[in-house]
């Protein structure tokens, strides 16, 4: 088996720009992602979607090009799991990656929904509240949640359960009882 000769533009191109990215490419997953062991498979999916576009077209600015990429991919992964770890997007700014497909409008929208689930969940009681962090937040499981707050797993899926209904009519109207 001999060594594979690498002729293409745009295999030339993601060794000469991107892999340079490397140290980048692991800070931003690292910062973004909460599980370390997922890090070396993202950074690999990263790379044969870089490497992919590229082959289409060269993109003009590699780093943008990366982390964009790698903010796609954690964002699909996110939608695919249902759950939203918040932290997973705080320190995109700090990478000064223009979202160029979020307009004026768009962006609005989204701080005033974002100003709302945080008006929302300070009308919680505090235990309320930190169970539903815990669970959306952090990703905990309903085990990892009782021991952190210290009480048995149905005490903590009640808090999940009056946090979910109080969510849902603080954000939304929605009815229900509330035990």
């Amino acid at each position: 088996m001999g060594i594979a000769v690498i002729d293409d533009a745009a295999s030339v191109w993601f060794l000469r720009e991107i892999m340079p990215l490397e140290a980048i490419l692991m800070q931003y997953l690292r910062s973004n992602w909460r599980n370390a062991s997922d890090i070396p498979d993202l950074r690999q999916e990263v790379y044969a979607r870089v490497l992919q576009a590229a082959r289409q077209r060269i993109p003009d600015n590699p780093r943008r090009f990366l982390l964009t990429s790698a903010r796609n991919l954690l964002i699909d992964l996110v939608r695919r799991k249902h759950v939203v770890p918040i932290e997973s997007f705080a320190d995109i700014e700090a990478f000064d990656i223009p979202d160029q497909a979020a307009g004026p409008e768009k962006l609005l929208i989204e701080n005033e929904e974002l100003r709302r689930v945080k008006a929302a969940l300070e009308q919680l009681p505090p235990r309320t509240r930190e169970a539903i962090e815990l669970a959306y937040f952090e990703g905990l499981s309903g085990t990892e949640i009782a021991k952190r707050l210290g009480v048995s797993q149905q005490m903590a899926s009640k808090f999940l359960a009056k946090a979910t209904l109080a969510l849902g009519r603080i954000l939304y109207g929605a009815r229900g009882s509330q035990s």
